[in-house]
């Protein structure tokens, strides 16, 4: 961070830290479009990872689809216990069913149609039943765009993954940063309620900060914190790399207060930051503790209590 603004007189001084901290964090007259913008392919190369393979939902249409991917009734439910994920639901057959973050549950609704249909399978509401560990009361259905019935968990819509090809497999976990294992009441399979931000031990990294799905946080080092928030992350860099949505400081701990705030993207995303720094998560990390985006390209980098980038070179 360049700090000649330091050696101006006593009342610029004063006049800049005012400016600077009204600026940071707060939007940049960009008016939110309500969706995601991801705009042109950038060059790979600009964000240390390749562009998103396949049809940009975790898996191609014309792969062979798997057992999981079969347009079949899901039986009996079950609740099946994972080491990184908590309580998840299953299928009869032991497939894990997922949940898709551009759904809305209430009023029930899915966003997958089309080629997102074929990598995520809607999982059929005739035939579902209710096993121990499910409430009964929260299985539901929604009227799909072709007119077919959904099976529904607190008011989710259920799906399988085509990559998930046995029984027990979390392929589809936080798949672009939207697709989460189902917990048996509807909601994102987790090991324990966390907070929207939180601090979490990491045995190599030390002390980083997590989401409220205990997924690893990440800063890049091409954007900008001051004089406003700023971020060079677009288009291609966008889809491997969320932005995570704004988080009320009450929501937060162990994570720095200053600089703890949101700004609205030139695509209308709104966005949160820490110090004033923007903040992501990876598609690349499947499960909470993940830290497959460290160090990536050089320029990503997990983030600190304070918002420092851990492990960057200075």
């Amino acid at each position: 961070m360049k700090t000649s603004w330091r050696s101006a007189s006593l009342v610029a001084t004063a006049a800049a830290v005012l400016a600077l901290t009204t600026a940071c964090g707060q939007d940049q007259g960009a008016q939110s479009t309500g969706s995601q913008n991801v705009g042109a392919t950038a060059a790979a190369g600009d964000y240390g990872t390749g562009t998103t393979a396949g049809n940009g939902y975790g898996a191609d249409s014309k792969d062979q689809q798997s057992p999981a991917a079969q347009a079949e009734s899901a039986g009996q439910l079950d609740v099946t216990e994972s080491t990184k994920l908590g309580k998840v639901l299953t299928d009869s057959a032991g497939f894990t069913l997922y949940r898709f973050d551009k759904d809305t549950a209430e009023p029930p609704k899915s966003s997958c149609d089309g080629d997102c249909a074929k990598a995520w399978p809607p999982v059929p509401a005739e035939g579902a039943e209710a096993a121990t560990g499910v409430d009964k009361a929260l299985l539901g259905e929604v009227t799909r765009s072709d007119g077919s019935k959904q099976l529904t968990i607190g008011g989710w819509p259920m799906y399988r993954y085509a990559k998930d090809t046995k029984a027990g497999d979390t392929n589809g976990q936080a798949v672009g940063g939207t697709w989460y294992a189902s917990a048996p009441d509807g909601k994102k399979a987790t090991l324990a309620d966390l907070p929207g931000l939180s601090v979490h031990k990491d045995p190599k990294l030390g002390d980083i900060i997590v989401d409220k799905n205990g997924m690893t946080v990440y800063r890049f080092m091409k954007d900008q914190a001051w004089p406003v928030s700023k971020s060079a992350c677009t288009g291609a860099c966008l889809e491997k790399w969320p932005a995570v949505a704004p988080v009320s400081e009450d929501d937060t701990k162990g994570v720095k207060k200053k600089g703890l705030m949101p700004f609205t993207r030139p695509d209308g995303i709104k966005q949160m930051t820490v110090n004033c720094w923007p903040i992501y998560t990876f598609s690349g990390d499947k499960a909470p503790g993940d830290t497959n985006g460290q160090g990536v390209g050089g320029t990503w980098y997990a983030v600190a209590p304070d918002g420092k980038p851990v492990g960057a070179q200075k």
